[in-house]
């Protein structure tokens, strides 16, 4: 679509609303922006769009907004049912979401990633991959680097690498990745889809625009993903570390292989991959299956797997004191998160645990926590730390304490924790009720595990 002189409401005023509004003036189109936050609430958020000609409407409703207007942006927090967007509408007005507009505005290969789990640490990884291959890469999407800044600046051999969630895939009209991979499906974000075949349905929304010169990647050992693949009409590519795959990137005595077209790749020892876990030899796997399909030579890929160091709030090692390890996964913001960062524990645990109630079961948590030998206690906090009581003791998991904030469950879990614990923030629940988002919540952990004193004579070993 021309964006030309079109009538624009860009309705959110976080990263990705403010980002469209910068790139639809570029485009020259005549925007407004709205948020039902005012001015002062939204401070710093709206210095970017100092000196554009803007229309602004801060500390209001947008339907109201609506009349005269060509396309409405929407941002991913709004879903698409909401009154102001079901009369936009029937108003014929054209509806979108930021990611939306900056894949139709940029230039470049696309890449996409999408799933419950391991999103972040994919696309950064691919990310790395094709930087080493000397590729000028953007990564973008819901790792929260709006697309809309890398659609301003991106050029034709650019690589675009794109975190796509769900809530992003509502207004999802032409998006058309080249490469989309899908890591897993489990259950989240119940709480503003309702079932999981809504939720699973948007998932898949990711592939709808290829064709058959494009590549599907899925992850065979997910069962949420059974039958998906028949669902598209690209090349599939399939990724296990259980078994060997027809086409794509599996393990076979210890090294990662990746086979198409009848033709085999060694890339590197799986032992070789830096990131831990067997969720990240996932990972892994998938984004080998990306970089091969798009002919980066497996020395690259050897190197990068060696390498990268994985992303802040993913399993990240804060510090050690007195003997204990701090590890901020504050990214755990789902059941399955958070299981797949209990079976990378290998040392005793205490769990911190609670949030934002996303109206989802713990229950399967609360079993993995019991079939642990590493998770020694379980700290809660937040809005779901009843549910998750409950959840816990009725699969015959006791040991549980209580804490008022986050740093109040840092201090109980430090006076719980034994000199080789760990003490691991992994809340298996968004932030919402208590932080701005999982980021903010992973840096007051850090902050708060940063000023703790010493207790002993004993030195500090590994602080960061």
């Amino acid at each position: 679509m021309n964006y030309e002189k079109k009538n624009v409401l860009v309705v959110g005023m976080a990263r990705s609303g403010v980002a469209a509004a910068q790139l639809l003036r570029a485009c020259g189109a005549n925007v407004t922006v709205n948020d039902s936050k005012t001015e002062e609430e939204l401070g710093d958020q709206l210095r970017p769009l100092e000196g554009l000609k803007l229309e602004r409407h801060f500390g209001c409703g947008a339907m109201e907004l609506l009349e005269g207007k060509d396309c409405l942006v929407i941002s991913p927090g709004i879903p698409d049912t909401v009154p102001f967007v079901r009369k936009a509408k029937e108003m014929g007005i054209y509806v979108i979401g930021e990611l939306e507009l900056s894949a139709q505005l940029s230039h470049g290969t696309l890449v996409s990633v999408s799933g419950t789990n391991g999103k972040t640490t994919t696309v950064s990884l691919l990310g790395e991959i094709f930087r080493n291959s000397g590729k000028i890469t953007h990564v973008v999407g819901n790792i929260g680097y709006p697309y809309a800044l890398a659609a301003l600046v991106s050029h034709e051999e650019d690589m675009i690498v794109c975190e796509v969630s769900s809530f992003q895939m509502e207004t999802a009209d032409t998006f058309h990745p080249h490469v989309a991979l899908l890591t897993n499906i489990t259950e989240d974000h119940l709480n503003r889809h309702g079932t999981m075949a809504v939720y699973t349905a948007l998932k898949m929304r990711m592939f709808r625009n290829q064709t058959e010169e494009d590549f599907a990647v899925f992850n065979a050992d997910d069962p949420g993903l059974s039958g998906l693949a028949e669902q598209v009409r690209s090349r599939v590519l399939m990724f296990s570390r259980l078994r060997e795959v027809r086409e794509g990137a599996f393990v076979r005595d210890g090294v990662i292989i990746f086979r198409m077209d009848k033709s085999e790749r060694r890339i590197c020892r799986t032992d070789e991959v830096r990131i831990p876990g067997p969720h990240n030899l996932e990972n892994a796997l998938g984004a080998v299956c990306v970089a091969c399909a798009l002919h980066v030579p497996a020395p690259v890929i050897r190197h990068s797997l060696r390498t990268f160091r994985g992303v802040e709030h993913r399993i990240e090692s804060v510090r050690e004191l007195d003997g204990i390890e701090y590890i901020n996964d504050s990214k755990g913001t789902n059941v399955d998160s958070t299981i797949k960062a209990v079976q990378t524990m290998n040392q005793p645990t205490v769990i911190i645990l609670g949030g934002y109630d996303k109206h989802t079961s713990f229950d399967p948590l609360s079993q993995e926590i019991v079939k642990s030998p590493m998770i020694c206690h379980a700290v809660l906090i937040g809005e779901t730390a009843g549910l998750i009581e409950r959840s816990l003791r009725k699969a015959g998991f006791t040991a549980i304490t209580h804490a008022e904030s986050l740093r109040d469950a840092v201090e109980k879990s430090r006076e719980l924790a034994k000199h080789g614990w760990n003490v691991l923030l992994s809340p298996a629940c968004a932030s919402f009720d208590m932080f701005r988002d999982y980021e903010e919540r992973g840096r007051v952990f850090k902050e708060i595990v940063a000023g703790l004193k010493q207790k002993g004579p004993e030195s500090e070993k590994g602080e960061a």
